[in-house]
């Protein structure tokens, strides 16, 4: 079996995420994997959107391109850097987490999907199921849960 080609990582932000990245691309540098950054998004209601213009000027919200997935992507695109990941895109992609991070890894070959572990010990994550265990159950391709969480 060759090395991984392409390493998919999902994205929102938060600290568990990051963790993530930083895991991914250093996987990515050492195998000279490209890293494809991906997060996640839900759609700004019509009000919220309108909100946020009237606050930011709608030309300064359009062009800074300032969402949670933008800043998130950003983030974690410096984050490979350091970690020494050199071949890098990214992508945001409006739906949910499971089927966005399971749909990009079948359309862009992936053959590595890294995510945290975050949510898969709480009682919601249980109940409900967590972002990481349903990704480990429709992956198309091998999934590497990083221990991102001290399990409190």
């Amino acid at each position: 079996m060759s090395a991984y080609r392409i390493i998919l990582v999902g994205t929102d932000g938060s600290d568990s995420s990051f963790g993530a990245v930083d895991r991914a691309a250093q996987l990515a540098a050492a195998t000279g994997a490209t890293l494809l950054l991906a997060s996640a998004y839900s759609p700004m209601p019509a009000r919220e959107r309108a909100s946020a213009a009237d606050r930011l000027g709608d030309l300064a919200y359009k062009v800074q391109g300032s969402t949670p997935a933008d800043d998130a992507l950003r983030a974690a695109r410096e984050r490979a850097v350091a970690a020494g990941a050199t071949d890098i895109d990214q992508v945001a992609v409006e739906g949910d987490a499971v089927d966005v991070i399971s749909r990009l890894a079948k359309d862009r070959g992936a053959e590595l999907v890294v995510i945290g572990n975050r949510g898969l010990n709480s009682l919601a994550g249980r109940i409900l199921g967590s972002v990481p265990a349903n990704l480990s159950h429709r992956s198309p391709c091998d999934v590497l849960i990083v221990h991102t969480t001290d399990g409190k």
